[in-house]
């Protein structure tokens, strides 16, 4: 099934889209001192992008012949200087950690060295935070944008950056697709290489965009392997506006069986980066745009156990609503929260009539009421069981999330 959206010449969509990500691409020389209040996330990050010859680039988006592993430690600045989902680049270098975001390490390591850094980082934690970035995306705006996702979300999670050879141009939306191909099996590999680790008890796996087309081939490679399994410890698979053809998505279920149920999405039918993507895919509908209001599109993810949070109408600061996911504040602080409690995001199904502006669907409870009622207002809860359930959520959540609730539903 196909949706219709507002027409917009297709070239103003194209340059549009060219905000989905920052432009920097040679600010990430080290600065090695930070300041009070900073924070400090130390992070492995894992490509399969060339090395580059220019000073703070470290990774171009061109296609590297090996997999490269380098642990990059970044300062964020102080909470009094930007807001949750903000990323302040540094205009040139040397950054200024009191205003903006800086890299204070980067050390290549080896295979061995990344292995190690599980057991240095993830052992205390037990838990590992695998983002993936989508299009248009250069290593310094992958590596600062998970910087961001890991200090607004409040998980106690190492996190780990798959960064693969996207152009970082508007216009390399087809090499992106080839180059999200080309890093499948090195994404695949390195899942594997996590859930081996003893030092890990749960993995979540957050992909972006076309990441998510990325992130859902080699989770159904890994599934063909091991005879329609995946890992246990690979507990959450969260696509976030993914640029995925719908078709294709359905046969990516085929291969992974019950572990559908892990799976959530977010998606948004005003997300305008996306019906670029559909114009440019020759019409197809993507994954990340459907509407989930739809009656056969909710059948069909009920059935599969999925979990879909509707955030159309949310605001994102790239115009666009492609990344609101990750710079909405009360997006990030509800999905931190949620994996922080220790809770998969997967569980019972709410009843259908928690209709919550973003509507919660297939496996969620509580996360999708949850979030929803942070960024939408107001409420329309129709079912008194349902209107209950989700005050018990939001108790057991933040003071913020309960005066929300109370404020939209007039009580």
């Amino acid at each position: 099934m196909r949706f219709q959206f507002t027409f917009v010449p297709v070239f103003c969509l194209v340059m549009l889209v060219a905000g989905c990500a920052g432009v920097p691409r040679t600010t990430l020389e080290p600065v090695p001192e930070t300041v009070p209040g900073a924070h400090r996330v130390d992070m492995l990050v894992v490509t399969t992008r060339a090395p580059s010859k220019v000073p703070g680039e470290v990774f171009s988006g061109r296609r590297g012949g090996k997999v490269s592993f380098d642990n990059v430690v970044v300062s964020v600045p102080p909470d009094n200087v930007r807001r949750p989902g903000e990323v302040i680049y540094p205009p040139q270098n040397p950054g200024d950690p009191a205003k903006q975001f800086v890299v204070q390490k980067i050390r290549p390591l080896a295979l061995k060295g990344a292995i190690a850094w599980y057991d240095r980082v993830a052992g205390p934690k037990k838990r590992v935070l695998i983002f993936v970035h989508g299009f248009n995306n250069t290593y310094e705006d992958a590596v600062l944008r998970f910087a961001q996702i890991s200090t607004d979300m409040p998980v106690d999670a190492a996190p780990v950056l798959f960064t693969w050879p996207s152009g970082g141009s508007v216009f390399d939306y087809l090499y992106d697709r080839d180059s999200a191909n080309y890093s499948r099996d090195a994404l695949e590999e390195m899942i594997e290489q996590i859930s081996a680790s003893r030092n890990v008890s749960e993995i979540t796996l957050l992909a972006h965009s076309m990441g998510g087309w990325l992130a859902m081939e080699a989770v159904r490679q890994m599934a063909i392997r091991h005879q329609g399994k995946l890992p246990r410890k690979l507990a959450n698979i969260v696509l976030a506006s993914p640029d995925i053809d719908v078709d294709v998505f359905r046969t990516q279920l085929d291969q992974i069986g019950d572990a559908s149920k892990r799976i959530t999405i977010f998606t948004a039918t005003d997300d305008i980066a996306l019906d670029v993507s559909r114009r440019l895919a020759g019409g197809d509908q993507r994954l990340g745009a459907i509407d989930i209001r739809n009656p056969a599109i909710r059948q069909a993810l009920v059935q599969h156990g999925i979990t879909a949070i509707d955030l159309s109408d949310a605001n994102s600061n790239d115009g666009l609503n492609h990344i609101n996911f990750a710079d909405s504040p009360r997006m990030v602080l509800a999905i931190g929260q949620r994996l922080a409690a220790g809770d998969d995001i997967s569980g019972q199904r709410p009843g259908f009539g928690e209709t919550v502006g973003a509507t919660a669907l297939g496996a969620a409870q509580g996360v999708g009421s949850a979030i929803g009622a942070g960024v939408t207002a107001p409420i329309a809860v129709v079912d008194p069981a349902a209107r209950q359930r989700l005050r018990q959520q939001f108790f057991n959540s933040r003071e913020a999330f309960a005066g929300s609730l109370r404020t939209a539903s007039g009580r």
